[in-house]
């Protein structure tokens, strides 16, 4: 499949050929829940996708380093590495690191602005020092950086059938909404990691604080002041999934089964949270099999309708094309 994506995107280069299929791979390992919806994109669109996507895993990687073997030391000058590399490949459309060559090569086709890999950096960047956030206004700064930028990103490559800047705060609000999910869905994860992103100031509302969290995670034991701090967090999220959604029907009708089955399964994580009476300090909360199964039919059929209702409309087109020829003709 990614052999057909790639001739659907007419990238020929061999080294760029591999340098997106590297990005397709990191997507297919880490991302199951965004690869599956990719997979229902047009094929030409799929690797500037995978691109983005691989990227910035790339750079989450090396500012969480999963296994600890390397020093913030370490990490900060992989990270400083990393973006004097993408800075280069913007500039050349090239790059060191394979994941760097797609990005720089799919923002120079899709004319993605540079700032906004800046300010993806940036957040990166906060994650080796920043272990918490104060207020939520705190929070906003760090995921415009971390996940509006996302959304920002994509809608080059996904088209819009509006004006961009009508559709660019839907787009930003919804990679916010897929960012907030994560920070609920892995509150454990992130305490083990030495990071808290829910942001302080509702903790607190709910007389919960970092020692809190850091005994429910240890002893297993549950609090009703955790749960009512992961309720309100949840909610919190589900009216930033209801900013972004209008932003879909702005988009090119053939990508918006893509989008559609990922704000599904993303906010199917919400739902599983709240099934599992929100003990996502204890176990990690995800979307069934036989839901994110039938959410990717529903995709496909979404798919065929656009498809179908794109060359009913090419024929109507053609047809008034040729009707009117035809009456010039007669005159």
């Amino acid at each position: 499949m990614s052999r057909r994506e790639l001739d659907a995107a007419g990238i020929t280069d061999p080294l760029l050929r591999a340098a997106y299929t590297r990005c397709r791979r990191l997507n297919a390992r880490h991302g199951k829940t965004y690869f599956l919806a990719t997979r229902l994109l047009p094929l030409e669109r799929r690797s500037a996708v995978h691109a983005l996507y691989g990227f910035a895993r790339w750079a989450d990687d090396i500012v969480d380093d999963l296994d600890r073997h390397r020093t913030p030391e370490e990490r900060d000058r992989l990270l400083r590495r990393l973006e004097s590399d993408l800075a280069d490949g913007l500039l050349t459309r090239a790059g060191r690191e394979p994941v760097v060559r797609a990005v720089a090569d799919t923002a120079g086709r899709y004319g993605i602005d540079h700032a906004l890999f800046a300010d993806f950096l940036s957040s990166m960047r906060a994650d080796l020092t920043v272990t918490h956030y104060p207020t939520f206004a705190d929070l906003q700064g760090y995921v415009h950086g971390s996940a509006a930028v996302i959304g920002l990103q994509m809608l080059p490559v996904l088209g819009t059938v509006t004006a961009r800047e009508e559709a660019a705060p839907h787009a930003a609000a919804l990679g916010v909404a897929f960012q907030l999910t994560n920070f609920l869905r892995d509150v454990g994860e992130d305490l083990d990691r030495g990071r808290v992103y829910l942001p302080g100031d509702l903790l607190a509302a709910h007389g919960v604080d970092r020692p809190l969290l850091e005994w429910s995670r240890r002893t297993g034991r549950r609090d009703r002041r955790i749960r009512a701090a992961l309720m309100a967090a949840e909610a919190m999220t589900r009216r930033v999934y209801r900013t972004a959604e209008p932003g879909i029907t702005m988009l090119d009708p053939r990508v918006r089964p893509c989008i559609r089955a990922a704000f599904t399964l993303y906010g199917g994580i919400l739902d599983a949270i709240a099934e599992q009476d929100y003990s996502v300090l204890h176990r990690r909360a995800v979307v069934s099999r036989r839901r994110r199964a039938a959410t990717a039919a529903a995709g496909v059929l979404r798919v065929a309708g656009a498809r179908l209702r794109a060359r009913t409309e090419d024929r109507v087109a053609r047809a008034g094309a040729s009707a009117v020829e035809r009456k010039g003709q007669v005159r």
